[in-house]
């Protein structure tokens, strides 16, 4: 199933990385991972969220 997954994603004529982000939980102190699927342009964009 996964490569029909590639697939798709290659035929979109888009490019997209996959974004994985550590992120401190402000509650418990935690480190938590927040991930996502983002058009090459807007990774920095991503990146600088908090």
């Amino acid at each position: 199933m996964a490569k029909k997954v590639v697939a798709s994603l290659q035929k979109a004529g888009k490019s997209l990385t996959k974004v994985i982000k550590m992120v401190k939980s402000e509650k418990t102190g935690a480190y938590m991972f927040k991930q996502g699927m983002v058009p090459n342009e807007k990774v920095q964009e991503f990146l600088s969220k908090k």
